[in-house]
């Protein structure tokens, strides 16, 4: 596991940005694992910013992100796919034929995981896996839990993800109360990890997932056993470790 501190969160969207950026330019046809949330904005950010300048070119990825909220359509100005498109995929000359979501409009989840999972066996696998970190050790939507979940399933968000949820909502009765998300294994499958983590709030959950015990209580702590993690973190976030 190798930590790259970052000076805030702009310093730490370039640096992330950087890896991604090069896995890239290593590999054109590669396959990239792409997370949603705040975090990861300023990343795209930057992604999109070079490819205008012609320092990269996106054309021959693959890209297969972690989660999608059951029951929103593509449209949905909350759903996953909407954030992609509107942070990176219209931004760059990806292939819209080849980013590829849970499919949040199929009420079966069974179907919905198991297409999904094919898909993610069909692209090949992923080359690197973005991640960002809950305030409860959660990656994607794997939530605490007794176990590690393999691959993707349909999860009952906790309360405390409904919450944080709710300010990009009109109400709290709107926010999603189920999620299609990639398994644990699905993950940890993944040649690269790269995590991005910025604020103190998430100081104390750093040093939980990643210093302390590999537990299902905290998802994010099983990465501990990956052979190829880099987390990326301000200062602020890394201001509980020595």
């Amino acid at each position: 596991m190798r930590i790259v501190r970052a000076k805030d969160y702009n310093d730490m969207s370039r640096k992330a940005a950087n890896i991604i950026s090069a896995q890239v330019i290593m590999k054109p046809d590669c396959v990239l694992g792409l997370a949603t949330g705040s975090t990861p904005i300023g990343t795209y950010a930057q992604l999109v910013e070079w490819y205008k300048k012609g320092d990269l070119d996106f054309s021959g990825i693959t890209t297969v992100n972690l989660d999608e909220y059951k029951g929103l359509t593509k449209d949905n100005d909350q759903s996953y796919y909407y954030f992609m498109n509107d942070n990176l995929f219209s931004k760059v000359n990806v292939n819209p034929e080849r980013t590829f979501l849970p499919d949040g409009t199929e009420p079966d989840s069974d179907k919905a995981c198991a297409d999904y999972n094919k898909i993610i066996a069909d692209v090949g696998g992923i080359d690197l896996q973005l991640l960002g970190l809950g305030h409860n050790g959660h990656i994607g939507f794997n939530e605490p839990a007794d176990t590690f979940e393999a691959e993707t399933h349909c999860v009952d968000l906790t309360e405390s993800t409904i919450k944080a949820n709710q300010r990009f909502f009109a109400s709290i009765d709107d926010v999603p109360k189920q999620a299609y998300t990639m398994g644990i294994k699905t993950i940890m499958q993944a040649k690269k990890v790269l995590v991005v983590v910025s604020g103190e709030d998430k100081a104390a959950i750093i040093k939980e997932a990643f210093f302390g015990p590999i537990t299902p209580r905290v998802q994010a702590s099983i990465l501990q056993l990956h052979s190829d993690v880099t987390i990326v973190a301000d200062e602020a976030a890394l201001s509980c470790l020595k």
